[in-house]
Parts: structure tokens; C-alpha cells; sequence
């Protein structure tokens, strides 16, 4: 009889284990979703009131809060079993990071709107926020989000606590 820990070639890996395995992508990921709320959130809001003919100057600060939120929750969760730097260095190195991802962020809705011109008056005003939301949440955000997890783990958090 198998061991309920041995898997037979071929046979796929129960959730629990693919989980402990990439728990802590699972973790980024659902920090990411938070401050992925908090982005649109603070986003929305501020495009549709106080910044509305400055969507990008909107998009810069959304980032920003959502910026300050995950630096908390990846710092004390999803980058828990990791260290290697001093505190402040870690923190310098995270808002350098997040800076660079900012313009990764906010570049796709840069070209929306400023280089293909989908804005007023050459687009209505319903394909102009469709598509500020696409440019800016969706494909801004998957960009961003992917140069993050590669940058935090190589300078930010770089070394698991216990291999160092």
C-alpha cells in the first residue's frame, strides 16, 4: 500500500500540497487583489470628482494609498518567511520598486489616452472610460503586478529566513 504522502509518477498534487508549495504566491496574490480594490477605488473616485480631466495625475495616486497598503500587508504576510535586509533598507528598496512599477502602471493608460486618442471629443464618453479602465486596471495593473513579484523577491525580500 502507498504512503498518503507519496505520489506515484503522473498523479497530481493534492490543493493543500500545490498550496504549501506556493503559498506565498498565494499570499501576493490576494494582498494584490486588496490593494488591487484600494487602486480602483481611490482610482474611480478621484477620476470622476476633484481629478476628473487628470486621469493619470488620478491613476499616480491611487497607486500611491494602494502602494502604502500593500507594503504593510506584503511585508507582515506575504513576505513573512523572508528577510536579509535592514527594515528601512527594505522599505527604500520597496518604494523604489513600486516607483518603477508606478510608470509600469500607469504607462498603458498614458497610451491610451494621449498616443491612440481614446478620449473626447474622438471617442464617446463611454468608450473613453471603458477604455481608462482596461489601459489603466487591467493591463496596467497585470503588468505592474508581474514586474513586482519578480523585483520583490530579488532585491526587496530577497533571502527565506532559515538559507540565509
Amino acid at each position: 500500500m502507498e504512503h498518503p504522502t507519496t505520489r506515484s509518477p503522473g498523479s497530481l498534487a493534492s490543493p493543500t500540497a500545490l498550496l504549501g508549495h506556493h503559498a506565498e504566491l498565494v499570499r501576493f496574490a490576494i494582498v494584490g487583489a486588496g490593494t488591487f480594490v484600494v487602486d480602483t477605488g481611490v482610482f474611480v473616485l478621484l477620476k470622476t470628482t476633484v481629478l476628473e480631466p487628470k486621469p493619470v495625475t488620478a491613476k499616480i495616486l491611487a497607486v500611491l494609498v494602494a502602494t502604502l497598503v500593500g507594503y504593510l500587508a506584503n511585508r507582515e504576510w506575504s513576505f513573512r518567511a523572508r528577510g536579509g535586509l535592514a527594515r528601512r533598507r527594505e522599505a527604500t528598496l520597496y518604494f523604489v520598486v513600486s516607483g518603477i512599477a508606478l510608470l509600469v502602471n500607469a504607462a498603458p493608460l498614458g497610451v491610451s489616452r494621449y498616443v491612440l486618442h481614446l478620449a473626447e471629443p474622438y471617442v464617446s464618453g463611454l468608450t473613453e472610460q471603458v477604455a481608462d479602465l482596461v489601459s489603466a486596471q487591467i493591463v496596467g495593473t497585470l503588468l505592474a503586478m508581474a514586474f513586482r513579484w519578480w523585483a520583490f523577491r530579488r532585491w526587496v525580500f530577497p533571502t527565506a529566513l532559515g538559507s540565509a
